[in-house]
C-alpha cells in the first residue's frame, strides 16, 4: 500500500506540474506568435478549462496520498522534508483556488464578452500565478528529497 500511496502522489504531481509547463513554456507563447487574441484567448480558456478540472483531480489526491502516508508514519517520525513539502502544497492549493475562483473566472466573462484586453490581462495573471506554482512545486520536490 505504501509503494501505491506514493506513485499516486507522484503521479498527481507530475500531472499538475508538467501541465503548468507545458502551459507556460510552450502552448502560451506558441499561441501568442500564432492566433490573434479573437482566436487566442477562447483557445487559452478552453485549454485552462481542461487542465484544471485535471488540477482539481490532481489536488484531491495529492492530498489524499500525502495524508495518508504521513499520517500512516506518524507526525513526529515524519522527515522534516514530508512537513516541508505539506506546507508547500497547501500553498500551492490556496494559490491555485484563488487563480481558478478569481483571475480565471474572470478570463472566462472577457472571453464571452469578446473583451479580448481583458482576457489579455486575465491571462497573463494566470501565467504569473502558474509560474509562481510551478516554482513552489520544484520547491516542494527538492524539500522532500534534499532535507530528510
Amino acid at each position: 500500500m505504501p509503494a501505491l500511496m506514493k506513485f499516486l502522489h507522484l503521479l498527481a504531481a507530475i500531472a499538475w506540474l508538467g501541465g503548468i509547463g507545458f502551459m507556460l513554456l510552450a502552448l502560451r507563447p506558441a499561441a501568442a506568435q500564432l492566433l490573434a487574441p479573437p482566436q487566442r484567448m477562447p483557445l487559452i480558456a478552453q485549454v485552462l478549462q481542461r487542465f484544471f478540472a485535471l488540477v482539481w483531480a490532481s489536488i484531491a489526491l495529492l492530498l489524499l496520498t500525502g495524508l495518508s502516508m504521513l499520517l500512516s508514519t506518524g507526525m513526529k517520525q515524519a522527515p522534516v522534508g514530508w512537513h516541508l513539502m505539506l506546507g508547500l502544497g497547501l500553498v500551492m492549493f490556496a494559490l491555485f483556488g484563488h487563480l481558478y475562483f478569481g483571475p480565471f473566472r474572470r478570463l472566462k466573462q472577457a472571453v464571452s464578452a469578446a473583451n479580448w484586453p481583458e482576457g489579455g490581462r486575465r491571462a497573463g495573471q494566470i501565467a504569473t500565478l502558474a509560474g509562481i506554482n510551478l516554482m513552489l512545486g520544484v520547491l516542494a520536490i527538492g524539500v522532500v528529497i534534499f532535507i530528510i
